[in-house]
């Protein structure tokens, strides 16, 4: 297989960022994401890179409204899991899938991760405020309007993921990500509990052969 200079460059990348996603420990004490400048050529949309760093871009976006939905719920006693919103969400993005002729079933299996890495934000919350009530939030917001939001950036997500199938079914996909995803890290200056969540997500957008 021939590999481009930007895909070797990005390659390299993935490989010093894997550290980022290899045990909870090592996430939460992550080293700062290597510099954008690791894959300088790669960042084009069409590339590979190009093709998944957004994926991992909507994916962080998204883990940042399970901070919404946690602070909603906080001291209402509504419980994380939801069943009945978590098969709604499942079944919006097949359709929405089906109709941009993408694969609905690795559309699920990647939405499915994304849910419950916004679990383990909202359970990551909740028992960082139970310890420290200090911490917890004053306000509390709507939870409708905060679902807009997601489902804002779950259309997107699909879309992301319709568009970038070769790039997911590559042999180089998982280092790939895991750069793009150490990037996004970077950029956003998550914490360990946030880094977690988002090594989650990300679990089955590469295609399992």
């Amino acid at each position: 297989m021939h590999l481009t200079p930007s895909i070797r460059s990005a390659l390299a990348a993935g490989a010093a960022a894997a550290v980022l996603f290899t045990g909870t420990g090592a996430a939460a004490a992550a080293p700062a994401a290597p510099p954008a400048t690791a894959a300088p050529s790669a960042a084009g949309g069409h590339s590979p890179y190009g093709q998944l760093r957004p994926l991992a871009g909507l994916s962080a976006e998204r883990l940042a409204t399970g901070d919404l939905v946690a602070a909603a719920k906080w001291g209402t006693g509504t419980p994380i899991d939801d069943p009945a919103r978590e098969q709604e969400v499942l079944n919006t993005v097949a359709e929405q899938a089906r109709q941009l002729g993408a694969d609905p079933a690795a559309t699920v299996r990647i939405f499915r991760d994304q849910i419950e890495a916004g679990k383990i934000v909202q359970r990551g919350l909740h028992r960082r405020w139970d310890a420290d009530p200090a911490q917890a939030p004053t306000g509390r917001p709507d939870l409708k309007e905060v679902r807009k939001e997601i489902n804002r950036i779950n259309g997107a997500l699909v879309r992301a993921l319709a568009g970038s199938p070769h790039a997911r079914s590559a042999p180089y996909c998982a280092p790939l990500l895991t750069a793009a995803a150490a990037q996004v890290r970077h950029e956003r200056h998550l914490d360990g509990l946030h880094t977690v969540a988002l090594a989650r997500s990300l679990r089955s957008v590469c295609a399992r052969t």
